[in-house]
Protein backbone atom coordinates (compact mmCIF):
# COMPACT_ATOMS: atom_id res chain seq x y z
CA UNK A 1 0.00 0.00 0.00
CA UNK A 2 1.49 3.49 -0.90
CA UNK A 3 1.42 6.49 1.11
CA UNK A 4 0.15 9.49 0.13
CA UNK A 5 3.46 11.87 -0.03
CA UNK A 6 3.58 14.08 2.41
CA UNK A 7 2.90 18.31 0.93
CA UNK A 8 4.74 21.30 2.03
CA UNK A 9 2.94 23.23 4.45
CA UNK A 10 1.28 26.45 2.71
CA UNK A 11 2.64 29.40 3.91
CA UNK A 12 1.10 32.58 5.50
CA UNK A 13 3.23 35.18 4.64
CA UNK A 14 3.47 38.84 6.79
CA UNK A 15 5.96 41.70 6.18
CA UNK A 16 6.64 43.83 9.05
CA UNK A 17 9.39 46.66 9.56
CA UNK A 18 9.58 45.46 13.71
CA UNK A 19 8.17 42.51 15.68
CA UNK A 20 6.24 45.08 17.75
CA UNK A 21 3.27 45.10 14.76
CA UNK A 22 2.53 41.42 15.30
CA UNK A 23 1.48 42.11 18.87
CA UNK A 24 -1.15 44.26 20.35
CA UNK A 25 0.57 47.47 21.91
CA UNK A 26 -2.17 48.10 24.50
CA UNK A 27 -1.59 44.42 25.82
CA UNK A 28 0.83 44.83 29.58
CA UNK A 29 1.63 41.52 29.14
CA UNK A 30 5.15 40.56 28.22
CA UNK A 31 6.23 39.67 24.64
CA UNK A 32 5.49 35.56 24.75
CA UNK A 33 2.33 36.46 26.50
CA UNK A 34 0.75 39.36 24.99
CA UNK A 35 -2.16 39.56 22.09
CA UNK A 36 -1.63 39.44 18.61
CA UNK A 37 -2.52 42.69 16.92
CA UNK A 38 -6.25 42.56 15.45
CA UNK A 39 -5.22 43.14 12.10
CA UNK A 40 -2.51 40.40 12.41
CA UNK A 41 -5.02 37.74 13.53
CA UNK A 42 -7.43 38.52 11.20
CA UNK A 43 -4.85 38.48 8.18
CA UNK A 44 -3.43 35.16 9.63
CA UNK A 45 -7.58 33.27 9.80
CA UNK A 46 -8.44 34.61 6.12
CA UNK A 47 -5.22 33.17 4.93
CA UNK A 48 -5.74 29.89 6.80
CA UNK A 49 -9.33 29.73 6.34
CA UNK A 50 -8.27 29.26 2.69
CA UNK A 51 -6.99 26.20 2.87
CA UNK A 52 -8.13 22.56 4.08
CA UNK A 53 -8.15 21.84 7.81
CA UNK A 54 -6.57 18.75 7.16
CA UNK A 55 -3.33 20.42 5.35
CA UNK A 56 -0.82 21.89 6.77
CA UNK A 57 0.43 25.89 7.41
CA UNK A 58 3.05 27.47 8.36
CA UNK A 59 3.66 31.51 9.51
CA UNK A 60 6.68 33.25 7.64
CA UNK A 61 7.33 36.64 9.45
CA UNK A 62 9.18 38.92 7.47
CA UNK A 63 10.85 41.77 9.35
CA UNK A 64 12.56 45.14 7.61
CA UNK A 65 14.63 45.45 10.99
CA UNK A 66 15.98 42.18 12.85
CA UNK A 67 16.41 42.93 16.73
CA UNK A 68 20.08 42.42 18.41
CA UNK A 69 18.81 39.36 19.83
CA UNK A 70 16.74 36.52 17.53
CA UNK A 71 13.38 36.88 17.22
CA UNK A 72 12.64 33.35 16.31
CA UNK A 73 11.68 31.92 19.64
CA UNK A 74 9.77 35.23 21.10
CA UNK A 75 7.41 34.87 17.58
CA UNK A 76 7.00 31.31 18.07
CA UNK A 77 5.98 31.13 21.67
CA UNK A 78 3.69 34.59 20.87
CA UNK A 79 1.90 33.08 18.23
CA UNK A 80 1.23 29.27 19.20
CA UNK A 81 0.64 30.84 23.24
CA UNK A 82 -1.99 33.43 21.70
CA UNK A 83 -3.84 30.92 19.47
CA UNK A 84 -3.91 27.88 22.10
CA UNK A 85 -5.23 30.53 24.76
CA UNK A 86 -7.97 31.48 21.08
CA UNK A 87 -8.70 27.55 21.55
CA UNK A 88 -8.98 27.37 24.66
CA UNK A 89 -11.89 30.09 24.86
CA UNK A 90 -13.32 28.68 21.86
CA UNK A 91 -13.98 25.71 23.42
CA UNK A 92 -15.75 27.43 26.71
CA UNK A 93 -17.57 29.58 23.96
CA UNK A 94 -18.88 25.81 22.20
CA UNK A 95 -19.93 24.13 25.77
CA UNK A 96 -21.98 27.68 26.74
CA UNK A 97 -23.59 27.05 23.12
CA UNK A 98 -24.11 23.48 24.08
CA UNK A 99 -25.27 24.11 27.66
CA UNK A 100 -27.31 27.15 26.37
CA UNK A 101 -29.17 24.33 23.59
CA UNK A 102 -29.89 22.09 26.21
CA UNK A 103 -31.61 24.54 28.40
CA UNK A 104 -33.96 26.07 25.67
CA UNK A 105 -34.48 22.18 24.27
CA UNK A 106 -35.98 21.64 27.91
CA UNK A 107 -37.91 24.65 28.13
CA UNK A 108 -39.09 24.56 24.51
CA UNK A 109 -39.98 21.02 24.89
CA UNK A 110 -42.03 21.69 28.10
CA UNK A 111 -43.81 24.84 26.28
CA UNK A 112 -44.45 22.49 23.33
CA UNK A 113 -46.23 19.96 25.84
CA UNK A 114 -48.11 22.35 27.72
CA UNK A 115 -49.55 24.35 24.24
CA UNK A 116 -50.36 20.83 22.39
CA UNK A 117 -52.28 19.38 26.24
CA UNK A 118 -53.85 23.08 25.66
CA UNK A 119 -54.68 22.60 21.81
CA UNK A 120 -56.21 19.19 22.92
CA UNK A 121 -58.03 20.72 25.88
CA UNK A 122 -59.58 23.35 23.80
CA UNK A 123 -61.20 20.06 21.36
CA UNK A 124 -64.17 21.23 19.37
CA UNK A 125 -65.39 19.57 15.95
CA UNK A 126 -63.36 21.58 13.85
CA UNK A 127 -66.29 23.58 13.05
CA UNK A 128 -66.07 26.66 15.58
CA UNK A 129 -63.67 29.21 14.12
CA UNK A 130 -62.91 30.36 17.01
CA UNK A 131 -61.40 26.83 18.82
CA UNK A 132 -60.11 26.18 15.54
CA UNK A 133 -58.19 29.23 15.19
CA UNK A 134 -57.21 29.14 19.38
CA UNK A 135 -56.16 25.26 18.91
CA UNK A 136 -53.65 26.06 15.93
CA UNK A 137 -52.40 28.96 17.41
CA UNK A 138 -51.38 26.94 20.34
CA UNK A 139 -49.72 24.43 18.55
CA UNK A 140 -47.75 26.93 16.26
CA UNK A 141 -46.53 28.87 19.50
CA UNK A 142 -45.24 25.57 20.67
CA UNK A 143 -43.42 24.78 17.34
CA UNK A 144 -41.81 27.77 17.86
CA UNK A 145 -40.77 27.54 20.65
CA UNK A 146 -38.57 24.93 19.30
CA UNK A 147 -37.05 27.35 16.91
CA UNK A 148 -33.99 28.28 19.02
CA UNK A 149 -32.98 25.05 20.11
CA UNK A 150 -33.07 23.14 16.68
CA UNK A 151 -31.19 26.26 15.59
CA UNK A 152 -28.57 26.02 18.16
CA UNK A 153 -27.96 22.06 17.62
CA UNK A 154 -28.61 22.11 13.53
CA UNK A 155 -26.42 25.33 12.51
CA UNK A 156 -24.96 27.29 15.21
CA UNK A 157 -22.01 25.26 16.89
CA UNK A 158 -20.45 24.66 13.16
CA UNK A 159 -18.85 27.43 12.94
CA UNK A 160 -17.65 27.76 16.31
CA UNK A 161 -16.55 23.99 16.05
CA UNK A 162 -14.76 25.02 12.55
CA UNK A 163 -13.20 28.01 14.24
CA UNK A 164 -12.07 26.29 17.06
CA UNK A 165 -10.20 23.49 14.37
CA UNK A 166 -8.48 26.76 13.32
CA UNK A 167 -7.19 27.77 16.71
CA UNK A 168 -5.63 24.20 16.93
CA UNK A 169 -4.11 24.25 14.11
CA UNK A 170 -2.53 27.72 14.50
CA UNK A 171 -1.43 26.88 17.74
CA UNK A 172 0.87 24.31 16.40
CA UNK A 173 1.33 25.62 13.06
CA UNK A 174 5.54 26.51 12.29
CA UNK A 175 6.34 29.71 12.53
CA UNK A 176 9.93 31.60 10.94
CA UNK A 177 11.42 34.57 11.48
CA UNK A 178 13.44 35.97 8.16
CA UNK A 179 14.81 39.54 7.41
CA UNK A 180 13.21 40.93 4.30
CA UNK A 181 14.94 41.38 1.64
Amino acid sequence: MREKAKSPPHKIELNLREIGQLFNTMDPAPFPEKDLDSDAEEFILNWVGEFPLNEPVSLVVHLAELPAENPQAVVEQGVHHYFAYRARLNRMELRRLLSDGQKSLLIGLAFLSVCLIASRAIGGDGSATFRSIARESLTIAGWVAMWRPMQIYLYDWWPVRRRGQLYRKLARMRVDVRQKI
